[in-house]
C-alpha cells in the first residue's frame, strides 16, 4: 500500500538535496517519478519550475498553486505514463485540499508521495499545508539542522539584507538568504516573538 510522506525541518537541513537524490535513486531503476514545487519557486528554462539545493543539485518540476487540482494533475500524467513516485517540494505551500489529494493519489493510485518541506513560518506559526501533513501524513520525518549554539534548530527567523530580525510582513519571502535556522531559545531572543 502506498503512503504520503512528509519530511520537514528548519531553512538549510538538505530537503531538497534529500528530494533529488531520492528522485535520481528511482530513476536510476528504471521508474518515473514525477517531481513538483510552489509556483513561488522560481522558473527553469522552461515552462516548468526548477528545484535546486544548496550544494548544486536541480531538475525542473512542476508548478503547483492553489488553483491546481493535484489528484486530476497526477492522475493523468499517471494514465499516459505509469508514475512510481511523486515528490513535492516547498510542501508547506499546499493548501489542506491539496494535502488530501495527494492522500488521494496514495489511496487510490497507489503511488506514493513524498512531501518535503518547512513545518512553520518566521513567526513560529504553522503553515496551512504543513499542519495539515502532520495531521494525516502516513509518515513523519524531521532532517535535523544545527543553531549556532549547536542545539537542533527548529525555528526559521527571517532578517533583512542588513540582518535585522524581521517579525512582521507576509507569510511567503522565497529569498533564502532571508533566512536563519535557530533553536527555540535563540528564536525568541532573536524575535522578541513569544516572550511570555
Amino acid at each position: 500500500m502506498a503512503k504520503l510522506y512528509f519530511t520537514y525541518s528548519a531553512m538549510n537541513a538538505g530537503k531538497s538535496t534529500i528530494l533529488l537524490q531520492s528522485a535520481h535513486n528511482y530513476r536510476e531503476r528504471g521508474m518515473t517519478v514525477m517531481l513538483w514545487t510552489s509556483h513561488h519557486t522560481k522558473a527553469g528554462d522552461s515552462d516548468l519550475a526548477r528545484i535546486s539545493s544548496r550544494i548544486g543539485l536541480s531538475a525542473d518540476a512542476h508548478r503547483f498553486a492553489e488553483d491546481v487540482d493535484l489528484f486530476d494533475a497526477i492522475a493523468a500524467a499517471h494514465a499516459s505514463t505509469p508514475l512510481s513516485a511523486i515528490l513535492l517540494d516547498e510542501a508547506q505551500f499546499l493548501t489542506r485540499d491539496q494535502v488530501w489529494e495527494l492522500s488521494s493519489v496514495a489511496d487510490r493510485l497507489s503511488i506514493p508521495v513524498l512531501c518535503y518541506g518547512l513545518r512553520t513560518d518566521f513567526q513560529g506559526k504553522l503553515f496551512d499545508g504543513s499542519a495539515e501533513l502532520l495531521g494525516i501524513a502516513d509518515s513523519l520525518r524531521e532532517i535535523r539542522t544545527i543553531c549556532h549554539c549547536g542545539k537542533k534548530a527548529t525555528m526559521t527567523a527571517r532578517v533583512d539584507e542588513a540582518g535585522q530580525p524581521q517579525t512582521e510582513g507576509q507569510q511567503v519571502d522565497i529569498d533564502k538568504d532571508h533566512y536563519q535556522s535557530l533553536c527555540r531559545q535563540h528564536w525568541r531572543e532573536v524575535t522578541g516573538l513569544q516572550e511570555n
